[in-house]
C-alpha cells in the first residue's frame, strides 16, 4: 500500500509554470512604481507623503526615505506658445496691479470719503466715480472741482498704453428735458464729457470708447436714496491688452 502511494506520488509530473508567481510579483511591483511616479506630479502634497509612506510599509520600507520636490508650477512648460502666454499673462496682471495702486493712490481722499471705487480683475481695472462728484443733478457739464481729479486720472491713462471705456449710468428715475429726452441720452452724454477731458488732457482718442447703459446695471437697490445714489455713477475701465483666447463656433451641432 505504501509502496503504491510512493510510486503515485513519483509519477506525477513537475510544474513547470512556477514562474507565473514571480512574474505576478514583478508586475505588482512594477505598477507600484508607475503609481508612484505618476503621484510625484501631483499638486497635492500632503496627499502624495501619506500614500508614499503607505507604498514603503507595504512593501517592507520605513516609508518615504528621502522628501520629493512635488512643486508642480516650478516645472517647465513644454508648448512655446503656452509658455509665452503665461509669461504675458504675468507681465500684464503685474502692469495693471500696479496701475490700479497709482489710481488708487491718487484719488485716496475721494476713495476715503466712499466716492470713488477702485477694482481689478481679469477685464482689467475700473474706477467708479460717483455722478455727485462730477456733475450737478440732471447735468451732463463736468463741474470744475471734477476736472482736477480726472485731470490726475488722465495723467495716468497717458502714460499706459491699454484702451480704456467710460461707462455712464444713472438711477431708474426717468428724466425728460430739453437736452436729454431719456436717461441713455444722459448717460451717454455724461461719458462722453469724461472722454473729452481725457482727450484734451492727452490721452489718444484711439484709445477711448464712451457707453451710456441708462439704469440698466444698478449697483444697488433703486428704492432707497442711498441706492439711488450709487447708481448714479461713471466708470472708467483701463482694458487688459490680452483678450481671452478666441474658440471659433462650429458650423454643425454636436450630435445630441
Amino acid at each position: 500500500m505504501e509502496r503504491r502511494a510512493r510510486r503515485k506520488f513519483d509519477d506525477e509530473p513537475e510544474n513547470h509554470e512556477r514562474w507565473l508567481i514571480s512574474y505576478a510579483d514583478f508586475i505588482t511591483l512594477l505598477f507600484a512604481f508607475f503609481v508612484v511616479m505618476y503621484s510625484i506630479a501631483a499638486v497635492n502634497t500632503g496627499k502624495y507623503k501619506i500614500f508614499s509612506d503607505a507604498l514603503g510599509d507595504a512593501f517592507g520600507g520605513q516609508g518615504a526615505a528621502k522628501p520629493i520636490n512635488t512643486q508642480v508650477q516650478n516645472l517647465p512648460i513644454p508648448n512655446p506658445a503656452l509658455r509665452r502666454r503665461t509669461e504675458l499673462l504675468r507681465k500684464e496682471k503685474e502692469q495693471m496691479t500696479k496701475l490700479a495702486q497709482d489710481l488708487l493712490s491718487t484719488l485716496a481722499p475721494l476713495v476715503k470719503e466712499g466716492k470713488v471705487r477702485v477694482t481689478q480683475n481679469s477685464r482689467g481695472v475700473s474706477v467708479e466715480i460717483n455722478a455727485s462728484v462730477l456733475f450737478d443733478p440732471g447735468a451732463a457739464v463736468l463741474t470744475s472741482e471734477s476736472r482736477e481729479a480726472l485731470q490726475a486720472v488722465a495723467v495716468l491713462l497717458k502714460q499706459d498704453p491699454h484702451a480704456v471705456q467710460v461707462e455712464g449710468h444713472t438711477d431708474n428715475q426717468p428724466i425728460r428735458n430739453n437736452n436729454f429726452p431719456s436717461n441713455w441720452e444722459l448717460s451717454a452724454s455724461r461719458a462722453g464729457a469724461v472722454v473729452r477731458l481725457f482727450i484734451d488732457a492727452g490721452v489718444a482718442p484711439s484709445r477711448l470708447t464712451a457707453v451710456g447703459h441708462a439704469d440698466n446695471h444698478p449697483v444697488a437697490p433703486n428704492e432707497q436714496p442711498d441706492g439711488r445714489a450709487r447708481n448714479r455713477r461713471v466708470a472708467v475701465t483701463i482694458l487688459s491688452g490680452i483678450p481671452d483666447p478666441a474658440t471659433e463656433v462650429p458650423t454643425t451641432p454636436p450630435p445630441p
